[in-house]
């Protein structure tokens, strides 16, 4: 499956704001949108008139960007979301929040969703005590995440465990002592702060 292998920075510049796609750099004055805040490219500064279509797929692409999923990932979860009881685009995003990945980096085990993504490739950590390397896979309430024995030792891991600060969100319990986590409830709207309107990426896949 292709994956965007650019300037991640070219991506918060596009999207006129900080997606936290690099860490800590994305707190520093390093970051892109501090430096150059207006979008890539030669005609980056120039001012365009917004559609309303071109406001829904900002949304849509801001969405993906955030949990680094593909466009086909995207329509898949949208179609999941639809037929699920409740407010469609709520839906999506709590649908987003589970995966795998984004759960280890709601745990605080990885300072961005990408580096939570290689460490879950790499076969870092374990759900309900097997091993998981697949980023993209939904958990649910009641499962229990840990980093394995054998990359405790890790100087990578002893590094994030190190600087956890100890902040994650309500609905995920953390023991950093015994290298775990469990998701104790399921994410709401209020608990999601990615700043997006989702009706509007709803009213894109409606049409």
């Amino acid at each position: 499956m292709a994956r965007y292998t650019g300037s991640v920075c070219r991506l918060c510049r596009r999207e006129g704001m900080k997606l936290f796609l690099k860490g800590d750099r994305c707190y520093t004055d390093k970051c892109a949108i501090t430096r150059r805040n207006y979008a890539p490219g030669q005609h980056g500064q120039s001012r365009k008139k917004v559609t309303e279509y071109g406001m829904q797929l900002r949304e849509k692409q801001k969405v993906r960007r955030f949990y680094g999923i593909s466009e086909l990932q995207m329509a898949k979860y949208f179609s999941m979301a639809d037929k699920m009881k409740g407010i469609t685009g709520e839906n999506l995003l709590k649908i987003l929040e589970l995966r795998m990945d984004n759960v280890v980096y709601r745990m605080g085990f990885a300072s961005s969703r990408a580096e939570a993504r290689q460490l879950v490739t790499h076969g870092h950590f374990m759900v309900n005590g097997k091993k998981v390397d697949i980023p993209s896979v939904l958990l649910s309430v009641g499962d229990v995440i840990e980093i394995k024995d054998r990359s405790k030792g890790s100087e990578k891991i002893k590094e994030l465990i190190a600087n956890h600060n100890g902040n994650t969100v309500k609905w995920i319990s953390v023991d950093i002592e015994q290298f775990k986590g469990s998701i104790i409830a399921e994410p709401t709207r209020e608990d999601i702060d990615i700043p997006v309107e989702e009706h509007l990426i709803v009213e894109l896949y409606s049409k």
